[in-house]
């Protein structure tokens, strides 16, 4: 018993920050995402269930007023991005895991084509058309355009990632544009400060991928070698 209580106490305790406060989760949960981004700027495995831990967190975060917070406002754009991170992250995962190499590196950076670019684009404002009136039936913040916009970018963003596509971190960009003005607004300080920053990052994780060496690209694992450098022997 007085291990789940001192649990409970930890899971809603907060860090007083001049007249408001912080909840610890949520910086611990953005701290863990910030990990996992720089595990993906170098293209490592345990970027992927580094950041899953995080989006646990955060999903208790922003839906705050489920959980007992101070935090009235529900973002369930924001939640629900979690959500889908944990979904497409397994799928990173697996993906990355089979094509790792000796060094950890799991994918080489690639440019999407000129009608991937156009497909991404295309998705991201029709998926924020279309999600804002769900957002609003649900009670999402105001503005909800802006919770579905960043849902729907994270979304492609995360898949871009998984895939390889140098482009994903400027998609990242275009969240971190709308996504930090609403985590203000709402309250959620530590989020919008974690992602001004990852604003900042993401440019650096643009150029790192975009000059990586086309030798860099990772041996895909198999269970049986290769029979031409057997005959090699």
């Amino acid at each position: 018993m007085d291990f789940l209580r001192w649990l409970i106490e930890a899971f809603n305790s907060q860090i007083a920050v001049g007249s408001s406060a912080l909840l610890v989760r949520e910086v611990v949960g953005n701290i863990f995402g910030l990990a996992s981004a720089v595990g993906g700027m170098r293209r490592k495995v345990w970027a992927w269930p580094v950041g899953i831990v995080g989006n646990l967190l955060l999903l208790t975060v922003f839906l705050g007023s489920l959980f007992d917070t101070d935090y009235a406002a529900n973002l369930w754009g924001q939640a629900g991005r979690q959500i889908m991170f944990i979904s497409v992250s397994i799928f990173g995962w697996y993906r990355w895991k089979q094509a790792r190499d000796g060094s950890g590196s799991a994918v080489t950076p690639v440019w999407a084509s000129n009608k991937i670019r156009l497909g991404l684009a295309a998705t991201l404002v029709l998926g924020t058309v279309a999600l804002t009136p769900l957002f609003r039936i649900l009670g999402s913040y105001e503005p909800v355009w802006a919770d579905a916009w960043t849902f729907v970018g994270s979304l492609l963003a995360t898949f871009g990632m998984a895939k390889g596509w140098v482009e994903f971190w400027l998609i990242w960009v275009a969240v971190d544009a709308v996504g930090v003005p609403l985590l203000f607004s709402a309250g959620y300080y530590a989020s919008a400060f974690m992602y001004l920053f990852y604003g900042a990052f993401t440019l650096t994780g643009f150029f790192v991928w975009a000059r990586a060496k086309k030798g860099d690209k990772p041996a895909v694992e198999t269970e049986l070698p290769d029979p031409t450098l057997q005959s090699k022997r």
